[in-house]
């Protein structure tokens, strides 16, 4: 099966295409008006808003961007504004394991937007946007994680000699979660260059955690309801994080780092692997990257379970209930999520969430003789179709998370062992749960 048909399939099913200009506004159509908006900020999401000038232009309208913070910044910002009364704005970023905790925030896009541009995004990924049958979110783009390394690490004679000599095999790009470990432990010199790094707060290393749980055999919740991810697995889990900060083979600085630290950080070339979205692709192999010409990619390693890390989801816009003219809300977020909005997302690496923009962003790579971002799509469409699951579908994913990082933090330090930092977590989260009941 190709790669279109298998995404098609597994990811991008059923839907139908359609380009709306300005997001499907007459001309002019909202003079005078200002849009107040929240987004999500950072390198990877930057260059759409570059297409924000041409919807104002079209329009007649003026967006006013309140917040451009990280996800956790304005996650914590939306819960103020929700606690104080005070959802004076239209449009705010969203993610799929972000939207359950909401509530009633945000407008149901099934009420308010055209079927055929509801239809434009994947089925698959539609359904993943719908929380209690309520489509809150329009979603610009998808996102799983797999692993960049500099190939000429591997190329090295020396190198290939000296880990054989360590290790009892073949230095190659790994296959395994104990592989990345191995490596990333032989390649560091720290502090001018380390094997490995990881995101090391929020909901950050909660996913990076659940995920290796995953593909540990362990589970985030057990038949009980109660979480379970203090099991067995879930301590292998964590001390795979544990060995590599002991080994120095990670920064001293990895409990303070989010996306943007590890992306930068590979781009230095100080980095010898690392775990990270399609959206850093381009700028990975670009003239601002230390490694350009240098970068490989493979699909996410495997953990003890055979089982590959896959946590997954997608970013988008909501519409907020408060807002003072949804109709303009709706033209902003259809117009950012359309086919040229999409394309914008795709060359940086970024997976689309409509088929068409997939399918054409493969062959113009082709046509370019983009070797590097046919890699890419193929790489992560295939970990998308195969790879990839979601956060547990629950509102406390992210009170869950809150809970537990610190204590993953305080275990990475050595302030706790593995076993009693997730233990202290579960109690937290039990109780969270209990409350709830």
């Amino acid at each position: 099966m190709g790669l279109f048909s298998k995404l098609s399939t597994a990811l991008l099913a059923g839907a139908t295409a359609v380009t709306m200009f300005a997001g499907g506004a007459s001309a002019g159509e909202f003079d005078g008006y200002t849009l107040r908006v929240k987004l999500i900020g950072g390198a990877q999401y930057e260059p759409l808003y570059t297409r924000i000038p041409e919807w104002e232009a079209a329009t007649g309208a003026k967006v006013e961007i309140l917040s451009r913070k990280n996800h956790f910044e304005l996650d914590r910002e939306i819960k103020q504004d929700i606690a104080s009364g005070s959802i004076n704005w239209c449009v705010g970023s969203n993610h799929t394991s972000f939207a359950p905790q909401y509530g009633s925030l945000y407008v149901d896009l099934n009420v308010i937007l055209p079927d055929d541009v509801i239809g434009s995004i994947s089925n698959n990924v539609n359904k993943a946007s719908t929380v209690d049958g309520r489509l809150v979110q329009l979603a610009r783009h998808s996102d799983v994680s797999n692993l960049y390394y500099i190939k000429s690490l591997y190329e090295d004679e020396k190198n290939q000699a000296d880990f054989k000599a360590e290790y009892g095999y073949d230095l190659a790009p790994p296959e395994t979660w104990d592989q990345v470990k191995d490596q990333a432990i032989f390649f560091a010199d720290p502090p001018n260059f380390y094997g490995t790094q990881y995101v090391g707060k929020d909901e950050g290393i909660s996913g990076r955690f659940y995920e290796m749980l995953v593909a540990e055999g362990g589970s985030f919740f057990g038949s009980d309801g109660k979480v379970a991810f203090n099991s067995e697995e879930g301590v292998r889990a964590l001390q795979w994080f544990v060995d590599l900060y002991e080994a120095k083979a990670v920064p001293a600085g990895v409990p303070n780092y989010l996306w943007d630290e590890t992306g930068l950080g590979f781009a230095s070339g100080t980095v010898a692997l690392s775990l990270d979205w399609g959206g850093w692709a381009s700028f990975f192999n670009s003239a601002d990257s230390k490694i350009q010409g240098d970068v490989g990619l493979i699909r996410a390693p495997k953990g003890s379970s055979g089982k590959r890390t896959g946590w997954s989801g997608s970013h988008s816009f909501s519409i907020t209930e408060a807002c003072d003219n949804k109709q303009a809300a709706a033209s902003f977020i259809t117009f950012l999520t359309n086919f040229d909005s999409q394309m914008v997302e795709a060359r940086t690496g970024l997976l689309p969430t409509r088929p068409d923009a997939l399918e054409a962003i493969i062959e113009e790579s082709k046509a370019k003789g983009d070797d590097w971002l046919v890699h890419v799509f193929e790489t992560f469409g295939t970990s998308m179709a195969e790879d990839a699951f979601a956060v547990p579908p629950t509102h406390l994913w992210i009170p869950i998370s809150n809970e537990l990082f610190p204590q993953l933090q305080a275990a990475i330090v050595g302030e706790k062992t593995a076993q009693q930092a997730l233990d202290d977590a579960a109690a937290a989260a039990n109780q969270l749960i209990e409350d709830e009941s």
